[in-house]
């Protein structure tokens, strides 16, 4: 999409809304126009032939034809027409290779008279570019609303596809101007791989459904982290987590709604109903890395602080508690850059930002020394050739991984993630974790994906902050509907695991998880502590003989921990069966954990979807999830049981 280009004039006064960062926005604006002529598509970076260390322009960084910039002076049409266009080229680009991100330079967008309204497609990020939420504001809506599949684009209409899209750093003044249905709500109608963090919203409701294009429909699952919200209509929400955060308000629930460290949230001592978990802080915590410009016009990236047991917003009194680092210190790759390049960039010292794109990793990317960053912007996507392992983190502290997409290969790779050494599991510094936030992984869907193991976790003190681990349940490999075509996809899609912790004091919030072979997550490591987890069974085995372990036990559970570790911590889980493919498949249980009291879960649940049977929540406790209670979970408060 042809950007337009936006043109600099002198700063307006600003609004009530965004007084307290008036001056950081005069500053900023005016160094832009005195040192720097805006872009608002960086250019594409010619690759080198070597590797000589790039020079970077702090002011105007080439972030590759993906990603377009506006500033408070672009004229609200050509934004708008822009942004439309982006939309109608993404909105059903589910399985495509685009990869887009829109930035805002800081100042308000829309008003309300002429307010903004945004629709954000898959592989999109939006996102402001100042040091607060507070400092980019859109006067309108940033939405995703239901899409619909049929009939020429007006039937079949659902929000459980609607993946892959980011929204970050900046406030939304949601306008009451007449939208019908829509008057009043910002609607962010979406399921897994979604990320809205540091937010600011307020002027009418969020709403995490969409009530309005063809009656309410199912949503499944989402994560909100430090953000400010108003009241939020969870609707047909199945599986929520937001942590970190503030909410004047939360309607409802459906299975699993989970809440950490958020002022504001609902009490849980109801449990099931309704099915609410609230924890009062956060385990531990890191929030994103993000993109920012400073007040001399400076782009730097500004790379949180961990935290432990934390609460509400990091960005409430003042800049978010971490350190900066510049432009200049980063390697910025497009899909052009060989794997040697990005390597020999990330043994000079230099950071990584992966610009939005499919990227061929035939050698593994090595992340090793401490406190690198890895930032992917508007999906970034590493997908394996020849059997690649595309990305390894060795046991160092403080790396950051975030922001990227990791796709199997059509050739066996043994992972597509590797946390630290097999077999090393060196002590790290816990206040200083490895963290990987909105990191992504898939194993078909785009193409046939081969991964014995996608996430592959060695390292202590590590923190995962929303994953989504997808082995394709459906795609364009070819395959058709029906037991012909999901027996293909069972034995073309080949995943095994798709998480496996080896590691100690391994946290993780947000972890998603669907649809592989045998164990869907493996927990070996000692001390592990997980907030919201979600699970789907596969949809494919052909036969029970395909879905029984080789010690005759009816099919492998949704999570597993194993039977020598000691202690381990499980907050708001749920695992879900849909054996379409032969709905008289059994699963014995949907978790399975040692008989120990250090190993604790609290608030768990199997639900039926409409095929195949759960017989047991978790080590035989709980009832069974079959056709004949179809959406009704089997609930099981906390085990081992009082």
């Amino acid at each position: 999409m042809p950007a337009p280009v936006p043109r600099l004039l002198s700063p307006r006064a600003p609004s009530a809304r965004s007084a307290p960062s008036a001056r950081r926005l005069t500053a900023r604006i005016a160094a832009l126009a005195t040192g720097t002529a805006l872009i608002a598509t960086a250019l594409l970076a010619a690759p080198a032939e070597a590797a000589p260390p790039r020079t970077v322009d702090p002011f105007h960084p080439d972030f590759g034809p993906n990603v377009t910039i506006y500033s408070p002076e672009t004229p609200i049409a050509d934004i708008r027409a822009g942004l439309d266009a982006l939309h109608a080229q993404q909105v059903d680009a589910e399985m495509s290779t685009a990869r887009q991100a829109v930035y805002f330079l800081p100042g308000d967008y829309g008003s309300a008279a002429d307010p903004l309204q945004v629709k954000v497609g898959y592989y999109t990020e939006i996102a402001g570019l100042g040091a607060s939420p507070e400092d980019v504001t859109v006067h309108g809506a940033v939405e995703v609303y239901n899409r619909c599949l049929a009939d020429g684009g007006t039937g079949n209409c659902l929000a459980l596809v609607n993946f892959w899209r980011t929204i970050a750093n900046l406030s939304i003044d949601i306008q009451a101007a007449d939208r019908g249905c829509r008057t009043g709500t910002d609607f962010w109608a979406v399921s897994q791989a979604v990320s809205m963090r540091r937010l600011d919203v307020s002027g009418g409701n969020l709403s995490l459904m969409d009530y309005c294009t063809a009656g309410p429909q199912y949503a499944s699952g989402g994560f909100i982290a430090d953000s400010r919200l108003p009241n939020v209509i969870n609707g047909s929400q199945q599986q929520w987590l937001i942590r970190n955060s503030e909410v004047a308000n939360w309607s409802n629930a459906v299975w699993n709604q989970v809440f950490a460290g958020v002022v504001g949230a609902p009490d849980d001592a109801a449990f099931p109903d309704p099915p609410y978990t609230t924890l009062g802080t956060t385990p531990v915590s890191r929030e994103k890395p993000y993109l920012y410009v400073d007040d001399e016009g400076r782009y730097n990236v500004r790379v949180p602080a961990a935290q432990h047991d934390s609460r509400g917003v990091s960005w409430g009194d003042g800049e978010t508690a971490g350190r900066t680092i510049p432009i200049t210190d980063f390697f910025i790759a497009t899909p052009a850059d060989s794997v040697k390049d990005i390597n020999n960039a990330l043994a000079r010292g230099q950071h990584l930002i992966l610009t939005p794109g499919v990227y061929d990793i035939a050698q593994t990317i090595k992340v090793k020394r401490a406190n690198t960053v890895v930032l992917g912007l508007g999906h970034a996507t590493l997908t394996a050739v020849g059997g690649a392992v595309p990305l390894e983190v060795k046991d160092a502290d403080g790396i950051v991984v975030a922001g990227v997409t990791i796709d199997a290969g059509t050739k066996l790779s043994p992972a597509l993630l590797r946390v630290g050494e097999p077999r090393g599991n060196k002590k790290l510094d816990a206040a200083n974790p490895i963290t990987l936030s909105d990191v992504y992984f898939r194993v078909g869907g785009p193409h046939i994906g081969k991964a014995t193991t996608a996430l592959e976790v060695n390292a202590d003190d590590v923190l995962i902050d929303h994953t989504w681990v997808w082995r394709g349940d459906h795609g364009v490999e070819g395959f058709t509907d029906g037991v012909n075509g999901d027996t293909d996809r069972w034995q073309a899609n080949t995943g095994t695991n798709g998480v496996i912790v080896n590691g100690d004091d391994v946290t993780a919030t947000g972890l998603f998880v669907e649809h592989f072979q045998t164990y869907n997550t493996l927990w070996d490591g000692e001390n592990g502590r997980v907030v919201l987890y979600q699970n789907e069974l596969p949809y494919d085995p052909p036969t029970q003989a395909d879905w029984t372990q080789p010690d005759g036990t009816l099919g492998y559970p949704g999570y597993k921990v194993d039977d020598d570790v000691s202690t381990h911590r499980l907050d708001g889980a749920g695992v879900y069966v849909f054996n379409q493919n032969n709905p008289s498949i059994l699963t014995a249980d949907g978790f399975e954990v040692p008989e120990t009291p250090g190993v604790r879960l609290h608030h768990i649940m199997t639900v039926n979807l409409s095929a195949g049977t759960v017989q047991h929540v978790v080590n035989g406790v709980g009832g069974q999830a079959d056709s004949g209670n179809t959406g009704t979970p089997q609930f099981v408060v906390d085990y081992p049981l009082p």
